[in-house]
This record gives structure tokens, sequence and C-alpha cells, in this order.
């Protein structure tokens, strides 16, 4: 009797670690599909003055409600993309603003661009990490209903990491995960930030930079950039790996 209590035991413990290992899995596919996962970083550090936090967040705003945008998202395996939106500064500093939120047709395009046009700035200093952007978006992509085909972070902001751990250690422990990472620095204080983040901060197949020189061509800048990683078509791969553009 002995004899068996302990087979049993062994095979009740063999079931639940079998069935634990499923769970992750069962997990993944319980959630929707959609061609890409976004996660939008957007920079409320000390350094960003009020309009060119304004001109960020209106950028992503008239964006999901151009047609070039709404025609990349459509032109997709599932049609759809996922997207969400967070202000950051300093390694633990960010406020998420906007969920996880799915973009399909005009319809969820402006129900997106209109949350984002309601959001206020939630922080307003703390140093400028890149690295904590960079960590938080990884652990968002780990929650909610929609899981990407590809993911990708978009980090827009106007100076190079000064706090929390280098921008490169968060940056290639994201692109082992397969996460690709662009960039939108606004060259207003730093002139040399697109090398920086060329170096430090981008990074993946098609990964790129969009330099911003002229705060007023933001909204079209973020437009270009949207379509090019919604529809990976901005973007050529030679032999040594993907061609980083500066726009």
């Amino acid at each position: 009797m002995r004899t068996l209590s302990v087979l049993r035991a062994i095979s009740l413990t063999a079931f639940a670690a079998f069935a634990l290992s499923l769970a992750p899995a069962r997990a993944q596919d319980a959630r929707t599909p959609v061609d890409l996962q976004l996660a939008l970083a957007v920079d409320a550090s000390g350094s960003v003055t009020p309009r060119r936090f304004e001109l960020q967040k209106q950028g992503y705003v008239a964006a999901f409600r151009d047609p070039k945008v709404l025609s990349a998202i459509k032109s997709g395996v599932h049609g759809s993309i996922a997207v969400t939106l967070f202000q950051w500064t300093g390694p633990r500093l960010q406020a998420e603003v906007i969920p996880w939120m799915i973009i399909k047709d005009e319809a969820t395009g402006a129900a997106v661009a209109d949350a984002m046009a309601r959001v206020p700035r939630m922080i307003f200093g703390g140093g400028t990490s890149l690295s904590g952007a960079i960590d938080h978006s990884m652990d968002l992509f780990s929650r909610g209903p929609y899981a990407g085909d590809r993911r990708v972070i978009d980090v827009s902001g106007d100076g190079s990491n000064n706090r929390g751990r280098p921008a490169e250690k968060a940056r290639d422990e994201a692109l082992a995960k397969g996460v690709v990472i662009n960039g939108l620095p606004i060259l207003t204080i730093e002139p040399d930030l697109d090398d920086y983040y060329r170096d430090s901060v981008i990074g993946g197949e098609g990964s790129f930079v969009i330099a911003i020189k002229d705060l007023d061509a933001f909204a079209d800048a973020i437009v270009r950039k949207l379509v090019a990683e919604i529809a990976m078509n901005d973007y050529s791969v030679g032999a040594g790996g993907p061609i980083r553009r500066k726009f």
C-alpha cells in the first residue's frame, strides 16, 4: 500500500509540473493576436518643456487619425495593432496613461487618439532613464489582452541616459527577446543625440532613428515612423544587418 501511495504521489507531482508547464502557453494562446504590439515611451523629464511634451503627445494623436497610418495597419495579416503609451523620467518613474488598446480601423484609431489627447502630463522631473523606459516597456509586453507577432518600443526624448543602469544593457536584453527599439530624439538640447540613440538605444531588425530638429515637423515625423514600423517597408537589410536610417 505504501508503494502505491508513493507512486500515486509521484504521478500527481509529475502531472502538476506538466500542467504548470502548459499554463504560460495557454495564457499566451488566450490573448488576441495582433500584427504589432507598440509601446510608446514619451519623455516627461525636467528638461522637457511644456511645448516639447505637448508636441510629443499631439504627434501621436495626429498620427493615429492619419489615413496613411490606418492603411498600414489594415495591410497586416491580422489587420490590427495594439498600442500603449506611458510617460517616463527616472528608472522607476513611469506613468501608464494609455492601457493596451487595439487599432483596426478609423473608429478604433480615433478612440486611441482621443484618449491620448485627454491625457495630461503626469510627471515633471526625475532624471532621464532611457534604460528604465526600455525595462518598463518590456514589462508591459507581458501584460494585457493582446499578443503581437512583433513587439516594438518607440522612445522619444531630448536627452541621453543619466539615471539607472546603462541604456545599452537594457537595450541588449530587450533585443535578445526579439523586441525592436526605435528612437525619436529631439535635438534641441543635445545636437548629437541622434548619434547617441543609434549607438546606445535602438536596435533590432529594421530599427531606425528619426532625428527631430524642427519641432513643428514632429507630427509628420511620427506619421512616417509609424508607417515604417507598422508596414516594415521603409528599411532594407544588408549582409551586415539592418540599415538604420536617419529621416
